[in-house]
């Protein structure tokens, strides 16, 4: 695997039943990214990916391998996965182990994407949608390729992947408005989820100050955008 040798592989959960649906399922952590979103709760990750120490490919797939049989799929998150094209040889080894596969990703790389699902080496797909189109820049918190995030928008309504688009509803940043834009824009059977917002750790430490929304103001937020989806659920409540 010599492809994986510059892969930041900088965490891994063995056994967790809340990150992939339907599943149980090992989380790899995949240090660096290029948003900055001021809510992230993965700071290590994505300011100071060198600051954790790097898990080995080979030990990490010799640690799937005992899991085989207990854990049904393997979760790639981050950071963001897409940066790192040459982990399409890992999701070859992974899905020859057995394991179904999930991605955890901002949308910003499009391309590698498309050749991941193009190469079926991807079972499911999360995808962030930070912000209504317009106010990508600010709250992904710097340059954002708004197009190209609308592109894997694009991409996954029309992949026939199982698949699922996700809004993190933060005080002072979104609003009700913001969600019926996104929920406009991604419009479609696939399954959006509301995210509570947690103050605790984020990027931005000013917004650990910050109240979040009530249920019943997520509710609400549920409910305007229900007109533009076939479902939707609110999570981390």
């Amino acid at each position: 695997m010599d492809k994986l040798a510059d892969l930041a592989i900088k965490g891994f959960i063995g056994t967790s039943l809340i990150d992939y649906p339907g599943c149980v399922a090992s989380v790899l952590f995949v240090g660096g990214c290029n948003f900055r979103c001021p809510y992230c709760h993965n700071a290590d990750l994505v300011l100071r990916p060198s600051s954790r120490p790097t898990i080995p490919a080979g030990q990490l797939l010799a640690d799937l391998e005992r899991r085989r049989g207990f854990v049904d799929g393997v979760v790639l998150t981050g950071g963001e996965p897409t940066l790192y094209p040459a982990l399409a040889e890992l999701l070859r080894a992974i899905r020859a182990m057995g394991f179904a596969v999930k991605l955890d990703t901002n949308g910003s790389r499009p391309g590698v994407l498309r050749d991941w699902l193009g190469q079926g080496l991807l079972d499911y797909v999360a995808m962030d949608v930070k912000a209504p189109r317009e106010r990508y820049p600010e709250i992904a918190g710097r340059g954002v390729d708004v197009e190209a995030v609308a592109a894997s928008v694009d991409l996954l309504k029309h992949c026939g992947l199982p698949h699922e688009f996700r809004t993190t509803v933060v005080p002072t940043l979104l609003d009700v408005d913001d969600v019926e834009a996104i929920a406009r824009w991604i419009a479609g059977p696939a399954p959006y989820f509301l995210q509570q917002f947690q103050p605790n750790g984020c990027l931005d430490p000013r917004l650990e100050r910050v109240k979040p929304y009530s249920v019943t103001e997520l509710e609400r937020m549920a409910a305007v955008a229900r007109s533009y989806l076939g479902a939707i659920q609110l999570r981390g409540v």
